[in-house]
């Protein structure tokens, strides 16, 4: 291993981040960060009622899944994600994937690849 870091986010629909989360388990994901983030992209929103009248919803809620590799392979995850999220629907989500150049490890230091290591 070359000890590459790679950052994955995955933006999709909440009600399909269980699955995501059991799925990229499976795989060896053992840490994410979690976010609740409003997004649109092509279906630029919806209309919803209020008291009677129409409103446009234009960002959607959306959960933003940010993961950072090195043993796990990217392709993997985005596989995974790709196979968990795919409806053919307008709204499944993005995989954005970016290198990364260090994590540090705050409590003790460590860096790149062991910053991501836990023992057990």
């Amino acid at each position: 291993m070359d000890g590459k870091l790679t950052k994955i986010d995955i933006i999709t629909a909440p009600s399909k981040f269980e699955e995501l989360k059991d799925e990229l388990n499976k795989i060896g994901i053992a840490g994410m960060t979690v976010s609740n983030v409003l997004g649109c992209g092509m279906q630029k929103g919806h209309k919803e009622f209020y008291r009677g009248k129409a409103v446009d919803i234009n960002l959607l809620q959306k959960i933003k899944v940010e993961i950072v590799v090195c043993e796990v392979p990217v392709e993997t995850v985005i596989e995974t994600a790709k196979r968990v999220l795919h409806t053919g629907n307008m709204g499944d989500g993005k995989i954005f994937v970016y290198d990364v150049a260090n994590v540090i490890r705050i409590s003790n230091g460590s860096e790149g690849r062991d910053a991501l290591q836990y023992d057990k």
